[in-house]
């Protein structure tokens, strides 16, 4: 395995980061996690664009343009000879002395992995997933905007735990307001009278780039898609339930807090979504190899 760190390939057992860099000592700096599938990068340019507004919000120069960016996670994902796969492309603010001070770091670092990852098993995309709400709320706007999508993750990291403790497959996040923020790691849509429905950026949700996908699909299907506040009896009471993630790509949810949701089977909607985002990562995206 090929790993880039600032401008040059290491191997796995010889790419090292400093023990002074901010993104190891403070979480100081954003990432993006991105698929590739048949030999093209999907969605590349939205989740480029992400990196470089995150990075903006929290007053990081990358150093690098976008289409450096790109050109380095493309040849990273060549470096590794792969054809489907798993970037996780970190940005952090560099080396630099003790203390959180960010004008201790003259330079950011950029770290690219090109790798494989198996979020959920193939029954849990057939059956569904089982889904707790957590007491561990989202972190709201006024302290870290949710949109940031920084490399300080112990927030989700502790919901998950507390999904993983009582048995189920992912943990629901609400906010400080008691509203449906998103999952540990995912967006979380319903489906009610043939609405769709997920909860707003606002209430905590991070713009993901596979929930934006859905907004697409629902728009070529003629399915109607709305953002209002949302609540658990939302979810209880729908017909279906669906998350999305870059990792996780659409995956049913059938259970939250023991009740089922609509029949207890993934829905006729979700499964169409699902064949449908299958079929765009099949055929569309940057391509690696020219």
């Amino acid at each position: 395995m090929k790993i880039y760190i600032d401008g040059e390939f290491y191997d796995k057992e010889h790419a090292k980061i400093s023990v002074f860099d901010h993104g190891l000592l403070y979480g100081d700096g954003v990432f993006e996690g991105i698929r590739f599938y048949h030999g093209r990068v999907f969605r590349l340019d939205e989740h480029i664009d992400r990196l470089f507004d995150s990075a903006r919000a929290i007053c990081l120069d990358i150093g690098l343009d976008k289409a450096a960016v790109t050109e380095a996670t493309l040849e990273t994902i060549r470096q590794n000879a792969l054809q489907d796969g798993y970037v996780r492309l970190v940005v952090t603010r560099g080396v630099g002395d003790l203390g959180l001070n960010p004008a201790l770091c003259p330079k950011a670092s950029v770290v690219i992995i090109a790798s494989k990852i198996t979020l959920y098993s193939p029954d849990k995309y057939e059956h569904g997933l089982e889904v707790v709400t957590c007491a561990t709320r989202r972190i709201p706007h006024g302290a870290l905007s949710p949109m940031v999508k920084s490399l300080n993750y112990l927030n989700n990291v502790l919901a998950k735990l507390e999904a993983q403790n009582a048995g189920a497959g992912e943990g629901l996040m609400l906010n400080e307001q008691g509203f449906v923020a998103e999952c540990t790691g995912d967006n979380i849509f319903i489906v009610k009278n043939g609405v769709i429905t997920t909860p707003p950026i606002a209430s905590g949700a991070l713009s993901g780039v596979t929930r934006s996908v859905v907004f697409d699909l629902a728009a070529e299907f003629g399915i109607p898609i709305h953002e209002p506040m949302m609540t658990r009896y939302d979810i209880y009471t729908a017909d279906e339930c669906f998350l999305t993630g870059t990792a996780a790509e659409v995956i049913p949810a059938v259970k939250l807090d023991t009740r089922k949701i609509g029949d207890g089977h993934p829905g006729p909607v979700t499964k169409k979504l699902m064949a449908r985002f299958h079929e765009l990562t099949a055929s569309t995206g940057t391509l690696i190899y020219k």
